[in-house]
This record gives structure tokens, C-alpha cells and sequence, in this order.
């Protein structure tokens, strides 16, 4: 069986879409560490980030940088931090946090949530700022 973010990019879990091409997805966090916190993925079910091949793994992280900057110009932050830990979900993830301070991207500190109205609405304004 699929995993859960392998269902999220097939759409048979909904998210909030920001950006999506044949090999990667990213969707905003749905327990996010700040407002913004993105979740990029390849659509491939890999486990360990370091298991991708590396075509695929420097594509994957040009396909982060296209949706971290428009990330930025969307969402007031200094800067847009960048963690892979991959421990909680076995899906190979990049998680996007839009930092004005360095616990900004604290994993330990609580989840903050948004309505989902607000939600919908960045992830559009995030996907319409990509070039």
C-alpha cells in the first residue's frame, strides 16, 4: 500500500497544492512550524533522501528552490530554512520553513494550525509566484 505522501501527490488525499511536474510535489504542511511551512517530495516512494539517484536528487532540489523563492515572495520571512530529517514519515521530504528567527524551524516547539480558507488561499498565492 501506497504511503501517505505517495496518496497525497496521486490526490487521493487532498492537500494544498503548490506545485506538482511529473517527478515532485510540494504542499503546504498541514501542522506546520510557521505559516508557509511547504513539504516537497518526489513522487517516487524513496524512503532515504540519500537513496535517490542523482539525477533525480539535484532536480529535486532545483524543483525546491523554484517553490522556496516563491515561498518567499509570498509569505514575510528573512529567509526560507531548509531541514530533511525523514524519521516520522518513509517518504523522502524536504521541509521549507519561512524564518524570521532561528526557532522558527525548531521541530520541538508546538504545530501551529490555520484555518483552512487561509490555507487554500496561500498555497494558490505560493503556486501563482513560481517561475
Amino acid at each position: 500500500m501506497a504511503g501517505i505522501f505517495a496518496r497525497i501527490a496521486s490526490g487521493e488525499i487532498p492537500s494544498y497544492k503548490i506545485a506538482e511536474d511529473e517527478r515532485f510535489f510540494a504542499f503546504l504542511d498541514i501542522n506546520p512550524l510557521a505559516k508557509g511551512h511547504t513539504l516537497v517530495i518526489p513522487k517516487k516512494e524513496i524512503d532515504y533522501l540519500f537513496d535517490i539517484d542523482e539525477e533525480m536528487y539535484k532536480d529535486l532540489w532545483l524543483f525546491a528552490m523554484k517553490v522556496a523563492k516563491a515561498v518567499k515572495q509570498v509569505v514575510p520571512c528573512i529567509k526560507v530554512g531548509v531541514a530533511v530529517i525523514g524519521l516520522e514519515v518513509p517518504h523522502a521530504h524536504i521541509h521549507l520553513v519561512p524564518m524570521n528567527t532561528m526557532n522558527d524551524i525548531n521541530f520541538s516547539r508546538a504545530k501551529l494550525t490555520f484555518p483552512a480558507d487561509e490555507m487554500k488561499q496561500l498555497a494558490k498565492d505560493i503556486a501563482v509566484a513560481i517561475k
